[in-house]
């Protein structure tokens, strides 16, 4: 199996409101946080080391360190 990066969800508008709605009223800090968390539920649920391995190579890609 490896990582799809093709569109996948229902609804993305939708998850998109709610991913925001998410983060509403809330610091900045407590939004790295939420973000945090979310990101360990979500990797947890995958499970699998090698797609969440591309996965941070393919989110990190066109970044630079600061």
């Amino acid at each position: 199996m490896s990582l799809n990066t093709n569109a996948n969800i229902e609804r993305p508008d939708d998850f998109y409101q709610e991913l925001i709605d998410l983060h509403r009223d809330l610091s900045e800090e407590q939004s790295r946080e939420l973000n945090a968390k979310l990101i360990l539920l979500l990797a947890n649920h995958i499970g699998d080391m090698a797609i969440l391995s591309e996965a941070m190579k393919a989110a990190k890609k066109g970044i630079e360190a600061k």
